[in-house]
């Protein structure tokens, strides 16, 4: 029997469901990890989603935002959103308290073909805020261990202190099962004792055969021609080339048109695409 909760958003998928704030960290000076969960038990025992997806989140009298969903399926109860400053609706969400109530609907977009990289390497490639979306990736892929062969995370930022989950990705260091390389641009207090330089000067740490890899991507929009003239050099398919890319992503279901490029729709099409699909839409980036 579908529960009330369930019919109603079948019926309209423009119905935001009530969602709580469980808990609020500081990432950043402009960037929190928040820790949600679903009012209503059965909605909250049944949402699934795919890493790489995202949710629309509304605050009351401000609007909606699309947000990537930061944790994976593989941990249940509660829903992480890592959420940076960047305007009206994130500003608000901001100034909501622990237990405060928001509106939230999807999950949407096509998520990560995790069972067709299951067997392969594993790349995992951020820059600044885009590790949030790739940490649900990352957390799927620790979770399931066994069904990936080398896992290697490479995530660049300004400084030491432009970490998202910092205590979290340098503990990944002291596992053997995971290789995980971090690198600030600059160096501000001289003690990092990681490496220094950009994204791209991670790529000589290792070597990894690019006919049994997927590589993901996702950052800053300068840094998707670095990384993926590295990975072209090194080998690699276009098709095992995986980007998320968010442009202008409005309603979340294709229907108002706000993030169409030439005839795919961001939000529906992706936000996860191959680089064969960018090379026919560049606008994107």
């Amino acid at each position: 029997m579908i529960h009330l909760a369930q019919k109603a958003l079948l019926n309209n998928p423009y119905l935001p469901q009530q969602c709580r704030i469980v808990a609020a960290m500081p990432q950043t000076d402009d960037t929190m990890l928040f820790k949600v969960r679903l009012e209503d038990n059965a909605l909250a025992e049944a949402f699934g989603h795919k890493p790489g997806q995202f949710v629309q989140v509304s605050v009351m009298g401000t609007g909606e935002c699309p947000i990537s969903i930061a944790s994976s399926p593989t941990r249940h109860g509660t829903i992480d959103l890592c959420i940076r400053k960047a305007g009206r609706v994130t500003d608000a969400f901001h100034s909501l308290g622990q237990n405060a109530i928001f509106g939230m609907r999807g999950p949407y977009g096509n998520g990560y073909p995790v069972e067709v990289m299951e067997g392969n390497n594993l790349i995992i490639i951020a820059g600044g805020i885009g590790m949030a979306p790739l940490r649900s990736l990352l957390h799927y892929a620790m979770d399931h261990r066994s069904r990936f062969n080398e896992v290697i995370l490479m995530y660049g930022a300004k400084g030491q202190e432009d970490f998202l989950f910092k205590g979290e990705l340098l503990s990944l260091m002291d596992r053997a099962d995971i290789k995980t390389f971090l690198a600030v641009e600059k160096d501000t207090d001289g003690n990092w004792e990681g490496e220094k330089g950009f994204v791209t000067d991670l790529f000589g740490k290792f070597d990894i055969n690019p006919d049994e890899t997927y590589a993901t991507i996702c950052g800053p929009p300068v840094m998707y021609k670095f990384v993926i003239d590295k990975l072209l050099e090194k080998g690699f398919s276009k098709g095992r080339i995986l980007m998320s890319l968010e442009r202008k992503m409005k309603c979340g279901i294709g229907k108002c048109v706000h993030c169409s490029v030439g005839f795919k729709y961001t939000c529906i099409d992706g936000p996860i695409f191959t680089y064969w699909d960018v090379i026919n839409m560049k606008e994107i980036i």
